[in-house]
């Protein structure tokens, strides 16, 4: 029986990682160079050591300018995000789930001053009962920690709760904690490999919460 929802947050509930890679990819074609999606894809919903702007000296032959450019994309990607509300579906998928009585929570790869910051300017922060980041967990996903953190402080079994996924590494995250994944891509990740998860919308606007629960039942 579910008892529970948790919902990742970049790329979920805010669409920053769209916005992010375009951001990324505008720089990078100032400078006549690709960052193509399969590099970057396998970033998405994880931490890396990854810098794309080593990536783009390689592509450019050249030195590239590290600290402006980050300048340049902080700019343009703030601008951008400030004007992002949350995804299709997610405030009435939030509101069933409070009238269905399951419990709320947030797994995240980022850190808690980046997402509360964010759900705070979307009036979304006390919607959720438990919110675990990146300061919580030695490792995070595709590591299934932060999800199981997530169970343990809403006081149900991972087995009980349903994980609301954009990414491939999260939803593989969700899977190794024995969760029910159902994934919501977004532009950037829509062509990503995703492991085998329960179910995939393309909007959580295209199925209302209940309907999902009774269609995850079923199978």
């Amino acid at each position: 029986m579910i008892k529970a929802v948790i919902f990742d947050f970049d790329g979920l509930i805010l669409d920053t990682e769209t916005h992010e890679y375009e951001v990324l990819c505008e720089i990078f074609r100032e400078h006549e160079c690709e960052l193509p999606l399969e590099v970057w894809g396998k970033l998405i919903g994880t931490k890396s050591d990854f810098n794309p702007y080593t990536y783009l000296e390689e592509q450019a032959k050249r030195k590239i300018d590290h600290a402006e450019l980050k300048l340049v994309e902080k700019d343009r990607f703030n601008k951008r995000i400030q004007e992002e509300k949350a995804r299709p579906g997610v405030i009435e998928y939030l509101d069933a789930a409070k009238e269905l009585g399951l419990k709320v929570g947030l797994a995240s790869s980022s850190n808690y001053e980046w997402v509360s910051s964010h759900l705070s300017r979307l009036n979304l922060l006390d919607r959720f009962e438990c919110i675990r980041t990146s300061d919580y967990v030695e490792h995070v996903k595709p590591d299934p920690a932060l999800y199981l953190e997530a169970a343990k402080c809403l006081g149900v079994k991972p087995e009980e709760c349903i994980a609301f996924e954009d990414s491939a590494n999260g939803a593989l995250a969700a899977k190794r904690a024995g969760m029910k994944c159902v994934t919501v891509p977004n532009t950037v990740t829509k062509g990503l490999e995703f492991c085998e998860v329960d179910h995939r919308v393309e909007s959580m606007a295209q199925m209302e919460l209940k309907e999902l629960l009774m269609f995850l039942d079923k199978g």
